[in-house]
């Protein structure tokens, strides 16, 4: 967004020049400054660095030049070369902030700007520098935000000079928009005056053919199918401006000395608000207002300054009117808001004029700016901003139904200027970016949400039986696998010849598989699709299906066999259930509950190391810690006995190493009785 003047205002840029002339006065590059000649003073002033003539001062000037046309990036290392050299100026640390968040130095712009907040002067900048070091803090959580929206730039309108704030003209479903790329060059930034242009899409859902006119050829042959301008489709050489019914002979909307841009239309296309400059004749540069033209007996009005709505001592534009037409909502730089450029709202009148404008308030504005609101068809408030939380510069954001404002994330949002949003129905517009890889300063971009790529989860599983000599399994065909939800929904599988089987599952949810067989130890396994979902970008097709994998091994239950429990630790010298150990004891619990048939011993064993009494008193103690623990948890007493055994039955009877100490520090279980039925 380089071209300020109607895409943001320069409101005020003039006064970078206070205090910093010359001793001898103003210079050329300082004159050029002043009437706001900005491309030529930034090469004037680069010329004084060559030379080594007042360097710091210099190098801080086309910084500000930089930043008051909006190329706050370029505008980085001259600011560090001014506040290097010494430059007596007291904001200079506050926009080299700024210019670091702009290139994406987060960290180093939080750091500049926390600075200067302890240590500014301008009070209304120390108040901006805190948030925006909160603001560059937050960036990491905004880049981390998955956004399922694809962006495709407008190639057929792009040029290389700035294409920006589109609209489509509701009775002739024409796209209208500013560009500059031809007739004068405005001095300001050395691109072309912006002038409005329209095309008719040859399919309106892709955004695709149709060939750019002048707004001007088109509004006055009243169809967008009058003849193209010369050159090819989408390059828009300008054709000569027709005129109005009345023969003025003058142009109406293309005046070459003045900027035109962010055109709307009422609903049934015969109000038509646009933003237009002066020609910087009267204040030295190019403020900006809200006009109106309407379409009359064929042709559209001569435009004329809204009455009530423009501030004549501010730049008002980027005016956008509702879906229904009866509020119009814009951007003002006018003293009394929060700050920079606000966003403000007027409603139209029964005597079709509009009322006193009513700032949005500074839950949507901020001390920063505010520019180009957008509202969806269901209403949605869309609008750019540089003061909340975003990427660098402007990013796009909305105002969801609580009030809340939402960035809008990448890939819409850039570290670039991203701005003048339209909607064009749910999820799916028109917007505006000087991003990197663009063919000019600003480009239009579509963005439509993508299809949501959809996720299909299934179990797929094998029940085995286990050989109790031999420690092999096998599959086991038509076994009955029961599969329990969260909310206790019960259904049943049955295996194939190979002991297979396979279901579906729903997103976000818990469920336990379990297999039961005479003889055996019941077989559970807990599966959960909750947080499994991948991104949308790690997901090959529309329709994508998520295989988990179950095996479920039933144990032949031998009786007096001894079983480890894994992973059951102590303190030393204390037999107290740590956390950990609770863990595995809670798997013996679900043992115990699955196969209620069945009484079990369990046994703490020690190393050698040690007196036998200590040990054999120690080991009780912990069998019974563990009994009492899983007594706690519902089994009854009488399907579960303690016995210590002290170091007399190592599983390793000479040990040496530590690792075998350890292996004969144990805690097992083996079953003592099987009920009638098991």
């Amino acid at each position: 967004m380089k071209n300020l003047i109607v895409a943001c205002a320069a409101a005020g840029s003039v006064a970078v020049l206070s205090g910093c002339a010359a001793s001898g006065g103003l210079t050329k590059a300082d004159k050029r400054f002043q009437r706001g000649e900005y491309e030529s003073a930034i090469e004037l002033y680069k010329a004084d660095v060559a030379k080594g003539k007042n360097i710091a001062m210099s190098n801080y000037k086309i910084a500000e030049a930089y930043r008051v046309t909006n190329r706050l990036e370029q505008a980085e290392s001259y600011y560090k070369a001014a506040l290097d050299g010494g430059v007596k100026n007291t904001d200079a640390p506050f926009y080299y902030g700024l210019a670091l968040k702009a290139n994406g130095k987060y960290d180093e712009a939080a750091t500049q700007l926390e600075q200067y907040a302890q240590s500014g002067t301008n009070r209304a900048l120390v108040a901006r520098a805190e948030r925006e070091a909160q603001n560059a803090k937050a960036v990491p959580g905004l880049l981390a935000m998955q956004a399922n929206n694809e962006v495709t730039p407008l190639d057929q309108i792009n040029t290389a000079s700035s294409d920006f704030g589109a609209t489509i003209k509701p009775d002739t479903k024409e796209l209208i928009f500013a560009s500059g790329r031809d007739g004068k060059k405005y001095p300001g930034n050395g691109e072309g005056f912006n002038h409005l242009y329209a095309i008719k899409f040859d399919d309106a859902d892709k955004m695709v053919g149709g060939t750019v006119m002048p707004y001007e050829t088109v509004a006055m042959s009243g169809a967008a199918a009058a003849a193209p301008a010369a050159g090819a489709t989408g390059t828009a050489a300008p054709a000569p401006a027709a005129a109005p019914a009345k023969d003025s002979g003058k142009p109406l909307f293309s005046k070459p000395n003045m900027h035109q841009a962010s055109a709307t239309f009422s609903p049934d296309g015969k109000m038509m608000v646009f933003a237009q400059s002066n020609d910087g004749s009267k204040k030295g540069y190019l403020s900006v207002d809200l006009f109106v033209s309407y379409f009359r007996g064929g042709t559209w009005t001569e435009p004329e300054l809204i009455r009530g709505i423009n501030n004549s001592k501010a730049d008002d534009f980027s005016p956008v009117l509702s879906p229904d037409g009866q509020t119009l909502y814009f951007a003002s730089s006018r003293p009394g808001g929060q700050g920079g450029n606000d966003l403000y709202k007027s409603t139209l009148g029964a005597n079709n004029r509009f009322s006193t404008p009513e700032n949005l308030g500074d839950q949507i504005n901020t001390p920063g700016n505010e520019n180009f609101p957008a509202v969806a068809p269901d209403g949605t408030l869309y609008f750019s901003s540089d003061g909340h939380p975003g990427f660098g510069k402007l990013d796009l954001f909305r105002v969801e139904k609580t009030g809340k404002v939402a960035n809008l994330g990448a890939p819409i949002n850039s570290t670039g200027d991203d701005f003048a949003p339209y909607l064009t129905g749910k999820d799916v517009g028109v917007f505006s970016s000087n991003r990197a890889g663009g063919k000019g300063s600003d480009d239009l971009y579509m963005f439509r949400k993508k299809p949501l790529k959809l996720v299909t989860f299934y179990a797929e599983g094998k029940v085995l039986g286990k050989d109790a000599k031999t420690g092999t399994t096998e599959p086991l065909a038509n076994e009955t696998v029961t599969i329990t939800s969260a909310n206790g929904q019960k259904q049943d599988v049955q295996t194939g010849a190979d002991g297979s089987f396979k279901v579906k599952l729903d997103t976000a949810a818990t469920y336990s598989f379990v297999a039961d067989r005479g003889g055996y130890f019941t077989a559970r396994q807990n599966v959960s699709t909750v947080g499994k979902v991948p991104a949308q970008d790690q997901l090959a097709n529309e329709m994508n299906d998520i295989t988990v994998p179950v095996t479920l091994t039933l144990d032949k239950i031998v009786k007096n066999k001894a079983i480890v429990v894994e992973n059951i630790f102590y303190d030393y010298n204390k037999w107290d259930i740590r956390p950990d150990a609770a863990t595995e004891l809670d798997k013996l619990v679900q043992t115990l509950v699955d196969n209620p048939d069945i009484s079990i011993e369990l046994s703490s064993h020690t190393d050698s190391r040690g007196k036998d009494a200590f040990n054999q008193t120690l080991s009780q103690k912990r069998a019974q810690s563990a009994v009492d623990y899983i007594i706690s948890k519902g089994i009854p007493k009488a399907r579960i006995t303690a016995k210590g055994y002290g170091e007399t039955a190592p599983v390793i009877k000479s040990a040496k190493t530590e690792e075998e100490h350890q292996r004969n520090r144990r805690t097992e279980f083996k079953v003592t009785k099987i009920n009638a039925g098991q």
